[in-house]
């Protein structure tokens, strides 16, 4: 019988702290579709002034607030958004700026650090004149951190330099900043300044940040006035949504400090990992919380029998593909915990299986 787990798996698998459910339990509510829940306008309040924007909107996931943000931009059927092949609004959002939205996607290739060629961009934006036949370009978007990546960081001066291209041609740019802290964090660089060439960023609580619940977006007043609306069309107003958004102002306050040590550890265990035949982690693409496991060809096992394997010791981890396998460091994840999923590592890929339980 396993006796200790550690779940890798990702950062929103984080349970409330006492300090959140304690918050939880004593919120300040009332009604948010309406417009007066204290707890979520002082949430709100306070992520529009940390992120440098002037107005704020929760919404129950990233993926809602990313499509929202999407249609508040490109609200004419046809309309056409620039984004990388690997991101995570491309790839694992269902398709809903297109489905929903008839909003057309036009990728450009991302570079294994997230960033896209700025000329390659430039050269994606459709030409008004051949608007009889294309869609017309009307927003760009980024991610930062870039989880299909590794978790790496758009530096400000690559996000100032889209911005500038967004302007010149007369776009909008959104940010998908659902780990936006992580590159702050980072980086060294203030959350308001890394996004500051934005029109909008979406900034997920329940992942780094450890809140249960919640992704927030921000922009200008005008983007969040039509943005409630969408909100409310797709589903996303929930009248006492204080419960949630007062354990998100626990996250705010007491684990945007934690998330150094989580990049830490994912550093730690990178470097351990690389001292074990058979494994291979690209060490220099481990800037945040996020590490990306290879199985070596000629190793006996897979990716699916090593996550099987390691799940006897209690290690829980999300494999990629037949040879790729994904770590995510959080807040509940201690110094000890990495040790011990070394040393599990080192068993399981020697085929030694945990009979005893740990």
């Amino acid at each position: 019988m396993v006796t200790r787990v550690v779940d890798l798996r990702s950062d929103t698998v984080t349970k409330p702290t006492e300090a959140m459910r304690a918050a939880i339990a004593n919120a300040d509510v009332d009604d948010d579709v309406l417009g007066h829940d204290p707890s979520c306008l002082r949430l709100e309040t306070e992520m529009a002034k940390i992120m440098g924007k002037e107005a704020a909107l929760f919404v129950p996931s990233g993926t809602m607030g990313n499509l929202i943000s999407v249609l508040v931009h490109c609200d004419i059927r046809g309309s056409e958004v620039i984004l990388g092949h690997n991101s995570h609004i491309h790839i694992y959002e269902n398709g809903g700026i297109a489905i929903i939205g008839g909003v057309h996607p036009r990728t450009v290739r991302n570079n294994d650090d997230g960033t896209m060629d700025i000329d390659l961009i430039e050269a994606a934006i459709r030409d008004p004149k051949g608007e009889l036949v294309y869609p017309t370009t009307r927003l760009i978007c980024l991610e930062n951190t870039h989880g299909n990546c590794g978790g790496r960081c758009l530096s400000v001066e690559y996000t100032d330099r889209v911005g500038e291209v967004a302007k010149k041609h007369g776009l909008k740019l959104h940010i998908d900043g659902a780990r936006i802290f992580n590159a702050s964090i980072a980086l060294g660089v203030p959350v308001d300044r890394l996004v500051q060439a934005a029109d909008s960023v979406s900034v997920c609580l329940s992942k780094g940040l450890g809140a249960p619940v919640g992704s927030v977006i921000v922009g200008s007043n005008s983007f969040i006035t039509k943005a409630r609306r969408l909100r409310k069309t797709l589903g996303g107003g929930m009248r006492q949504v204080g419960i949630l958004c007062a354990a998100a102002l626990v996250a705010l306050q007491e684990n945007v400090v934690k998330l150094e040590s989580d990049h830490k550890k994912a550093r730690l265990l990178a470097d351990g990992l690389n001292e074990i035949k058979g494994l291979r982690v690209d060490a220099s693409s481990v800037e945040t919380n996020i590490v990306y496991i290879e199985i070596e060809e000629g190793s006996l096992t897979t990716a699916a029998k090593l996550c099987k394997d390691m799940e006897e010791y209690g290690i829980l981890l999300m494999p990629i593909s037949s040879s790729r396998l994904r770590v995510v460091f959080h807040h509940q994840i201690s110094d000890s915990d990495v040790q011990y999923t070394l040393s599990c590592f080192q068993l399981a890929v020697n085929g030694i299986r945990n009979e005893n339980g740990n």
